[in-house]
Parts: structure tokens; C-alpha cells; sequence
């Protein structure tokens, strides 16, 4: 009987043992399931809810143009406030530092949010501007200074240009110089051209102003004009001759120089060269601007040559000789009266000293009464001898 009972009790013992380890294996795999399905929760919470990227948090900046961060601060890009490091600002280490992190989160490969690419591009400017040292110094210089900010930059958006080739540049505006050095001279030219044309034209005669070139063209076509009309009375014949309206001389003389007007301008437009100097000729490749900047050095230094040796010989007192009195010369009367004149009007101009400024004025009243007709120079003689009484009376 006592066995009996000693049995059952270790039964009991052994079921109550059981129990309580059933109890707690069974709490301990509750634990461990609700605390799987709480982290799988906020696993699932984690990836239902985005980050937000704080853009509210930016700041303000006054950047109309863009050249900086646009209307935000980019200080506040990096997570730094200007208003509050005092006189400890954020050193280049901390901006990299900070770039470095919000690239981690903020690069399109490792962010696949809408906006990552843009915002990546505000951080990496922010952080281009605040690197530099000069962007950096006028950037907190323009924070408070608005209008100074708006005098360099306005407040338009700057769209800089596209680069252009130097090489392609250079040549444009080589052959628009080449293209306007012709057409100048082409100008030049023109400009005697009409005025020989109008004197030939109108018969003017020496001493009227008219020059040697518009008295030859004015024969030659008076001449060609006389075998025209010669021909045309051959082929015609005697009867071919029409009578009409008689005309006065003044009438027949217009009609003449009407019909040399067309031989006229053909005759002139042959001419080449005027002979005046001062390059009053048609245009030709050496008057293109390439060519006369390759030329232009060889006078310009031999001009500094002459003046030097001039000076100099100058100094040593030197009698002037026969180069330095030409040039001298050609340099007072101009070089388009110096070439038109003939060799003995050259050697007279020589012999009178024009560079001096009392034979020069002599010299060029003298001109100007060779060119008047006779009776021009004597109306001007009369007015010169009164105009001299009065200055007598008046003395």
C-alpha cells in the first residue's frame, strides 16, 4: 500500500513538472511570435512611408538669376544656419562631410524617389558654391546687400551663351575686313570717277577746274562720237537725212553732251588708275585687309627710320638734302597734288621751301588763281587791291 501511494505522488510530481514546462515553452514561442509580427509591422510601416526630404527647412535667398542656389539658402541646403555658428562658420571638412551624407541618401542611383534627381542637383551646387572660397565670400556678401546683388546681376535669368570656336571667328571677321577694305577702296575710286565723268560730261575747261583726266576723256569721246555719226551719214546716205526743228546752241550743246554721257562712262570705267596718288585706283587683292596687314609693318618702320635720321642730322646741323626736302614738300602740298603735279611744277615746289608755313600759303593762293580764267583773275586782282586800300586807310 505504501508503494502504492509513493508512486502516485511521483506521478503527480512528474505531471506538475510537465505542466510547467509546457507552460512556459508555450509563453516563450508567444514572445517570440508577437515580437516576428511587431518588426514585420513596422517593416512593412517603414516601407509604406517614404522619407520626406525637408525642402520647407531651406531657407530663403534673393537669387533671381540663379548664379548661386536659386531662392534657397544654400547653407541651409548642407544643414547649416548662417545665423547661428556666430564666429565659428562651418569649415570645408564639415560641408564635405555633410554633402557626403545627404549624397548617400539624395543620388538617383541609390534614391528612386521623383524628386532625388533635383534635390541631388540643389546639394551639389550648394556645395560647389560654399567650396569655393571667391563664390563663398560674394555669396555672404550678397546676403544682406540685395541691391548691390541686382546692380552685377539683375534680376533676369542668365542663359550663357554657347562657345564658339576661335579659329572659326577670327576668320569671319577677317573676311568682313577683307570685304570692307575693297569695297572702300572700291568707294574711293568711284568718287573721282564721278567727278571726271561730270567735268568731261558738262566741257568744263582747265581754267574752269577740270583736270587732265577729264579734258582726255573728253576729247577721246568727242572723237569717237564725230566717227559714229560719220558712219551712220555713210550708211544712211545723203537722202537718208531728216530736216527737223532748228535748235539753239545751248539746246544742241545739252543734246551733245547727252549723247557723250554713255561714251564718257565707259571711257572712265576703263581707267584703272587716276594717277593722283593716294591710292585712287579700282580695287585688287593687295587692297584687301590681310594683305595690308602683312604690309603695314615695312612702312610704319621705315617711316620711324626716316624721321630719326632726319632729326639727327638735324642736330649735327646737316644741310638738308634732296630725299628730305622732297618729302618735306609732299608732306605740305598733300600727296594727291604732289602726284598730279608735272616734274618742272615738282621742281619749282622744291625750290620754294613749302614747308614753311609763310611759302606755303603763297604757294596755294598762287594755285587757286592758275586754276581761275583770265577773267576771274582779273575780277579777284581788282577785289585784292581794294581790299589792300582799305587796309591801308584802316592802319
Amino acid at each position: 500500500m505504501r508503494a502504492t501511494m509513493l508512486r502516485l505522488r511521483c506521478n503527480r510530481s512528474r505531471c506538475a513538472i510537465f505542466i510547467l514546462l509546457s507552460t512556459l515553452l508555450l509563453g516563450s514561442m508567444a514572445v517570440v511570435k508577437s515580437s516576428d509580427s511587431g518588426s514585420a509591422d513596422s517593416n512593412d510601416t517603414a516601407k509604406e512611408k517614404p522619407t520626406e526630404f525637408p525642402e520647407q527647412n531651406w531657407g530663403q535667398y534673393y537669387d533671381p538669376s540663379n548664379i548661386f542656389c536659386g531662392k534657397y539658402d544654400c547653407y541651409k541646403i548642407l544643414s547649416f544656419d548662417y545665423q547661428t555658428w556666430g564666429r565659428t562658420p562651418p569649415t570645408k571638412k564639415q560641408l564635405t562631410q555633410s554633402y557626403r551624407s545627404l549624397s548617400r541618401t539624395w543620388h538617383p542611383d541609390k534614391n528612386s524617389d521623383k524628386g532625388a534627381k533635383e534635390r541631388f542637383v540643389k546639394i551639389s551646387q550648394a556645395y560647389k558654391i560654399l567650396t569655393n572660397s571667391k563664390l563663398r565670400r560674394e555669396y555672404d556678401h550678397f546676403r544682406e546687400r540685395p541691391d548691390e546683388y541686382f546692380y552685377k546681376y539683375g534680376s533676369s535669368v542668365y542663359i550663357p551663351a554657347p562657345k564658339s570656336d576661335t579659329i572659326v571667328v577670327v576668320t569671319l571677321l577677317l573676311l568682313l575686313g577683307c570685304a570692307f577694305t575693297w569695297y572702300a577702296q572700291k568707294n574711293r575710286w568711284q568718287q573721282i570717277a564721278d567727278r571726271v565723268v561730270k567735268d568731261a560730261v558738262e566741257g568744263l575747261k582747265a581754267g574752269e577746274g577740270a583736270s587732265r583726266e577729264s579734258l582726255e576723256v573728253r576729247d577721246k569721246a568727242e572723237e569717237m562720237l564725230k566717227g559714229k555719226k560719220e558712219e551712220e551719214s555713210k550708211s544712211n546716205g545723203v537722202g537718208g537725212k531728216k530736216k527737223g526743228m532748228k535748235l539753239t546752241k545751248k539746246e544742241m550743246r545739252d543734246k551733245e553732251n547727252e549723247e557723250l554721257r554713255p561714251i564718257i562712262v565707259d571711257l572712265v570705267n576703263e581707267i584703272q588708275d587716276f594717277g593722283f596718288g593716294a591710292g585712287f585706283h579700282q580695287p585688287t587683292w593687295r587692297d584687301i585687309l590681310v594683305v595690308k596687314m602683312v604690309k603695314w609693318p615695312y612702312p610704319v618702320i621705315m617711316g620711324l627710320l626716316w624721321e630719326v635720321k632726319y632729326y639727327a642730322r638735324r642736330i649735327t646741323k646737316s644741310e638738308m638734302n634732296d630725299n628730305e626736302r622732297e618729302v618735306l614738300t609732299k608732306r605740305a602740298v598733300g600727296n594727291v597734288a604732289w602726284q598730279a603735279s608735272s616734274d618742272k611744277d615738282k621742281e619749282s615746289m622744291l625750290t620754294q621751301e613749302l614747308w614753311v608755313t609763310a611759302n606755303l600759303e603763297e604757294w596755294i593762293e598762287s594755285h587757286k588763281m592758275g586754276q581761275l580764267s583770265t577773267g576771274q583773275q582779273k575780277r579777284y586782282n581788282r577785289w585784292m587791291k581794294k581790299e589792300g586800300k582799305k587796309a591801308g586807310k584802316s592802319d
